[in-house]
């Protein structure tokens, strides 16, 4: 991929990513992955120059794409990554216009949320409490399911960050925006018992790593990935679909909110949406609930 050159330019603008707009590891692994794969589909097609890209090209990227396999959602992230490219390209003066822009992506089929019903969660949270790998599983599942943290947050969670007395928890989330979290009863409780019966209170991560022999790394981060994994094993021990993901945790904590007749700002503010367009695809209550809520209109 290196030797293409088509790379360099690309190689730049992921440094003007990380270096001057800041965004995150994981935003500009998400980045470079689809940008690799533009690359290649334009190796293949003989462009030695990304001025020589035009928008017919595009196109022909993204039906090559479908081809492929890709889906609407994927596609539509490779061609927004695509766009943002030939901008930071037009604003470097190496391209007169930007032959992405009105390309259309596929729409993107809405699925409904999944949630997690209470005997789910009851059996998913029955752990032995003098093992530490339960131990520690169990409060970062509580803080996706009551406290609506991306599993994304969670590797990254520190305990200088942690305000005990408040049951509050400052965390960086998606975009580096930093919000505080307020733990329920049952969460904080679960944090404190890895804390007090296994972590300790020195300074670090606040969750690690767990060798074969039981001693506790918190040197090595876990990922998300990591994290995905801890879900489906939990899954798979207590019997639930494992088809279940940590998604769905944060899906089944702001419904609860929306059931609770919380305001949807303030649900949007907890889970760290940028914008409340989001968090409105979180509600699904039904048409009942709808009927009810008109009848206590006052006019």
């Amino acid at each position: 991929m290196t030797d293409s050159p088509l790379f360099s330019a690309v190689a730049r603008f992921l440094r003007h990513l990380g270096v001057e707009r800041q965004l995150s590891p994981i935003t500009l692994l998400n980045y470079q992955r689809q940008l690799d794969a533009l690359i290649a589909l334009a190796d293949e097609a003989g462009l030695k120059s990304w001025s020589q890209c035009d928008a017919a090209q595009v196109r022909s990227f993204a039906v090559r794409s479908r081809r492929a396999g890709l889906g609407p959602a994927s596609l539509a992230l490779r061609l927004s990554a695509l766009r943002s490219f030939f901008d930071w390209l037009v604003g470097q003066g190496e391209l007169s216009a930007n032959p992405a822009k009105g390309i259309a992506a596929p729409k993107i089929p809405r699925h409904l949320p999944k949630n997690i019903d209470v005997d789910d969660v009851n059996r998913l949270l029955d752990i032995d409490l003098n093992d530490p790998l339960a131990v520690r599983d169990r409060a970062m599942l509580l803080l996706m399911l009551g406290c609506g943290l991306r599993r994304g947050e969670i590797p990254d969670l520190r305990f200088e960050d942690y305000d005990r007395k408040d049951g509050a928890l400052t965390l960086i989330g998606k975009g580096d925006k930093e919000r505080t979290v307020y733990l329920p009863g049952e969460v904080a409780e679960a944090l404190d018992a890895w804390i007090d019966g296994f972590r300790g209170k020195a300074p670090g991560r606040m969750f690690g790593r767990i060798r074969k022999n039981g001693e506790l790394s918190l040197a090595t981060a876990l990922d998300p990935r990591s994290v995905g994994l801890i879900l489906k094993n939990r899954l798979d021990a207590a019997g639930i679909d494992e088809r279940t993901t940590p998604h769905d945790l944060r899906r089944t904590f702001a419904t609860r909110l929306l059931d609770d007749k919380v305001d949807i700002v303030t649900i949007k503010n907890m889970m760290g949406h940028a914008n409340i367009q989001t968090t409105t695809r979180y509600d699904r209550r039904d048409d009942e609930t709808q009927k009810r809520a008109a009848r206590n209109v006052r006019l």
